[in-house]
């Protein structure tokens, strides 16, 4: 799925290894109470028999000899749901694996994988290579398959790799008939591809990018690796442009950089490769002319939350992969850090610009984002704030006072970013990527705001809330003096009413 993170949830997946076949079959989140309501038989006895069902596939399937990295055409391989629809469902079919020289590094597997989606009811159904644990291509990144009950990988005898339903209709394909393939193959690097007679390449996995890019990968300009935040309409993308590699903020039709990178002497950029030491930026006579320079790299991914990009390499000591370059480190320098209207502070927390009329600065993140029109409201100046994107509507050689009125006159505008050494006016169709830094910057950040309302005064707000603190302390203190009075004089009124009192005695009556 898009949204999944590039590393896996712990806990919820059991696998089911068939040693010296093709492939394994692997079952996640079966409910412990799962059965089929028709019959009595425990959820232990439901799950072993499907795992059973599983080996009787393996067993009598198109399967020979040990693991391999090839099939070959006419290969078909079903992949079945549970009966009943099961959320966090997660079934993988491994066919191909290379074989690896090193136990200290994963390998890589190609498996035909059913999950749950946000569709009851239906599954996501998806070609995807494995990097140990980690997903690194999907066939499903763009173009979503849902299914039923049932997906359905082929190779078909004219050449064709594809992804059908139950009742066959194809929902992918690699449109690779009538090229002579002879066999799909799991490459050392990752690289899926369909080859000829002759081994070349017909079709690659390398030349549809996902948010994965492999050591040994290229990426040439004008392509981009894409990450897709859950349940969210934006998106991130890290493309390759002739003057340089950025960090994209993508929404409807805005589009804003939050990093770049570029090479020396400003030379034209025409291709990326990763490599083991790093990720290298090439020119059109494809010398050299950058490096993120980071030994023993394995793969480049942008995360699907942060937006960030990272470097990951190996660690055998500890079973996994880690991010060992970051081309964020601070966490203020995200475009999500806080949520649209936020102020990423100085200690990593979030302060909101309140612009609404009720002043709820929780309200959801489509509600921000879809606000209407802008076109008869105030401009009002933040202190020491900016924002981290770039590459907005840019107006050079005009005042402050300038900057204003554009942005009040353009009804798409909702904040501005005005530098007073460089007397140019940057205006957005979206506030975020707030962060705070120095006052003395000679940088001055603007929003735009309704009429009427005011923005909340943080130190203002501050104060108040010292003054009733003070307020509420004096108060204390005066009614734990009038109790003290009063307990000292109830206690001294007891004491006093506790002694005996002396008796008078009384005289002698004279006779």
């Amino acid at each position: 799925s898009k949204n999944k993170n590039i590393f896996p949830s712990k806990s919820v997946e059991k696998n089911t290894l068939i040693p010296k076949f093709l492939f394994s079959y692997h079952l996640s989140s079966f409910p412990k109470n799962f059965q089929i309501s028709t019959t009595e038989e425990t959820s232990h006895d439901m799950v072993m028999k499907i795992i059973t069902f599983s080996f009787l596939i393996c067993l009598f399937s198109k399967l020979q000899g040990h693991c391999k990295s090839d099939i070959n055409l006419g290969f078909t391989l079903p992949l079945s749901a549970p009966i009943e629809y099961t959320p966090g469902f997660i079934g993988k079919a491994y066919i191909m694996e290379t074989e690896t020289s090193s136990r200290r590094e994963p390998s890589f597997k190609a498996a035909l994988t059913m999950e749950s989606s946000e569709y009851k009811g239906r599954y996501l159904c998806s070609i995807q290579v494995f990097f140990g644990d980690v997903r690194v291509w999907s066939s499903g990144h763009y173009t979503k398959m849902y299914v039923s009950n049932k997906c359905i990988f082929e190779l078909t005898e004219d050449g064709d790799m594809r992804l059908k339903r139950s009742n066959k209709r194809v929902g992918w394909r690699s449109g690779t008939s009538g090229q002579g393939i002879e066999r799909l193959e799991i490459q050392s690097t990752g690289n899926l591809v369909l080859l000829d007679a002759m081994n070349m390449i017909k079709w690659q996995s390398f030349n549809f990018p996902t948010d994965v890019m492999l050591s040994g990968q290229r990426l040439d300009v004008a392509t981009q690796l894409t990450s897709f935040p859950k349940d969210s309409t934006m998106f991130y993308s890290f493309e390759v442009l002739r003057d340089k590699i950025a960090l994209f903020l993508n929404l409807d039709k805005l589009k804003y950089s939050y990093w770049e990178y570029k090479p020396i002497e400003n030379k034209t950029v025409n291709f990326l490769r990763l490599g083991a030491k790093g990720l290298d930026i090439f020119d059109d006579n494809s010398h050299r002319i950058g490096r993120i320079e980071q030994p023993l790299t394995r793969f480049l991914a942008i995360g699907n939350i942060t937006g960030n990009l990272g470097l990951y390499s190996y660690k055998p000591d500890k079973g996994k992969f880690e991010a060992t370059f970051q081309a964020l480190s601070n966490t203020c320098d995200l475009p999500v850090a806080c949520k649209p209207y936020g102020i990423c502070t100085s200690s990593k927390s979030c302060s909101c610009i309140k612009v609404m009329s009720n002043g709820d600065c929780n309200s959801n993140e489509e509600e921000w984002l879809s606000m209407k029109r802008l076109c008869d409201h105030e401009m009002v100046e933040l202190e020491g704030v900016t924002t981290v994107l770039r590459n907005g509507t840019e107006a050079r050689n005009v005042s402050k006072e300038r900057c204003e009125e554009l942005c009040k006159k353009d009804c798409e505008c909702r904040g501005a970013s005005y530098s007073v050494s460089e007397e140019s006016c940057v205006m957005y169709g979206v506030v975020m990527g707030v962060k705070e830094i120095e006052r003395e910057s000679g940088l001055s950040y603007m929003v735009k705001i309704p009429k009427g309302v005011r923005l909340s005064d943080e130190k203002s707000n501050v104060r108040k809330w010292v003054v009733g603190l003070v307020g509420g302390i004096d108060a204390l203190v005066i009614l734990l003096l009038l109790s003290g009075f009063g307990f000292y004089y109830i206690r001294k009124r007891r004491k006093s009413l506790s002694q005996p009192q002396p008796q008078l005695q009384e005289e002698p009556i004279a006779e």
